[in-house]
């Protein structure tokens, strides 16, 4: 007798859909597992794709993913009188949110390439070409939803999707779109044109209570645009970019760069922990933990639903030990089921992981070594929540078989 294939003959609607409930719960589980290591590629996703050996920050911060840092425009020209740096970029970075003339909404990660050292060609493009001249061109990733050749009103400009990525993506899940430095700056700070006239007066106004306003050149400079004001300088970067040249040590250059007492300095791996340990942290314990509490869930539920079908089986289990089966038969006998009932979920929740994974509006990465882990657990599971079936089966008394 077995008592799996006698529950499927007795009541195979029950059974199929205790298998399914579990299996709903297993991919949950299954779908955790995806979206945490998904949120830890997607947070390193942008600096890796970046290729850089050494990040340069402001002093005594973070970097440009894990906290605002600010550097002069002009730290690029510094950098690159090191000995031992062979490329400098500079790196801004911004959010723009906004809605097409269609009206669809778009959001995005706006990075600036030190353009033309930097045309996006080390980019993974899986359509198009790299950036290939200073103003209104831009790479976008393939999750923004657009396609080759989309051309997007920003700012004052019109700018056109050249070339398109994938697998690129802000460590908030955002798509990223890769413009030209001066382009990226000019929609940053992009303002209306009431805006540029209160600030023009606003400048004139100071002037005028100022000493300075006797010199009519820097009266009429002031009515101007602020990019034409001399004492202006061009707005600041977020980090600047190093690539070594052969031969160099990243220790060695980072060395010469800390003793500048206005940057700090972080190699790659560095800038990946930093984002790890603490942009993205609070969110993977969180999801951790609740990948945790749903196995816990899952066990319990399956602890129940094999009790219950013990429960429902003891006239049989005792008829059985009457006729002098052994423990051992008894037991290999609730072990069978619970195994069958985790088979079936599990099967259950693979088939659904693939099929709707991928419609899931952030990445989620299931690796056959995830599905392993989880059949692993799946097998604990039952071999635990057969435990207390087997306590009940073990206390049914033959003696009743007797009384009637």
């Amino acid at each position: 007798m077995n008592l799996a294939a006698r529950d499927i003959q007795h009541d195979i609607k029950r059974f199929l859909l205790t298998a399914v409930g579990l299996g709903l719960l297993l991919t949950i589980v299954l779908g955790m597992t995806g979206i945490y290591n998904g949120i830890i590629v997607d947070a390193t996703a942008l600096p890796d794709s970046m290729e850089a050996d050494l990040w340069v920050v402001q002093r005594d911060t973070r970097g440009p993913f894990a906290e605002l840092s600010r550097l002069p425009a002009d730290l690029e020209e510094r950098a690159r009188a090191v000995p031992g740096v062979a490329l400098a970029r500079s790196y801004v970075a911004h959010t723009i949110q906004r809605e097409l003339p269609d009206g669809q909404p778009i959001r995005f990660n706006a990075i600036g390439l030190s353009w033309p050292d930097d045309q996006g060609a080390g980019l993974p493009l899986i359509e198009g070409r790299p950036i290939s001249q200073a103003h209104y061109e831009f790479i976008a990733d393939r999750s923004l939803g657009l396609g080759l050749g989309t051309r997007i009103p920003l700012g004052r400009d019109v700018y056109t999707i050249v070339g398109i990525t994938t697998g690129i993506t802000a460590s908030g899940g955002d798509a990223v779109a890769f413009f030209t430095r001066s382009d990226a700056q000019r929609i940053q700070f992009d303002q209306s044109n009431e805006a540029i006239r209160l600030d023009r007066e606003a400048r004139n106004a100071r002037l005028r209570r100022s000493d300075l306003a006797r010199n009519l050149e820097l009266a009429r400079r002031s009515a101007g645009p602020a990019a034409n004001i001399p004492a202006l300088g061009p707005p600041p970067v977020s980090a600047v970019m190093l690539t070594l040249a052969p031969g160099y040590r990243a220790e060695e250059v980072q060395g010469r760069l800390r003793q500048w007492k206005d940057v700090s300095v972080y190699t790659q791996a560095d800038q990946d922990q930093l984002i790890l340990g603490g942009t993205i942290e609070k969110t993977k314990r969180q999801i951790g933990l609740f990948r945790g509490l749903l196995v816990v869930i899952s066990t319990i539920l399956m602890s129940l639903i094999i009790y219950t079908m013990t429960l429902d089986k003891m006239h049989s289990i005792a008829l059985l030990k009457l006729l002098g089966a052994r423990k051992s038969v008894i037991l290999g006998m609730i072990l069978q089921e619970s195994l069958l009932l985790g088979g079936i979920a599990y099967g259950l929740a693979v088939v659904l992981g693939n099929s709707l994974f991928p419609l899931f509006p952030r990445r989620v990465i299931v690796t056959d070594m995830h599905r392993l882990l989880l059949l692993l657990v799946v097998v604990v599971i039952s071999i635990l929540a057969s435990i207390i079936g087997m306590k009940k089966a073990l206390a049914a008394d033959p003696n009743e078989i007797l009384a009637g």
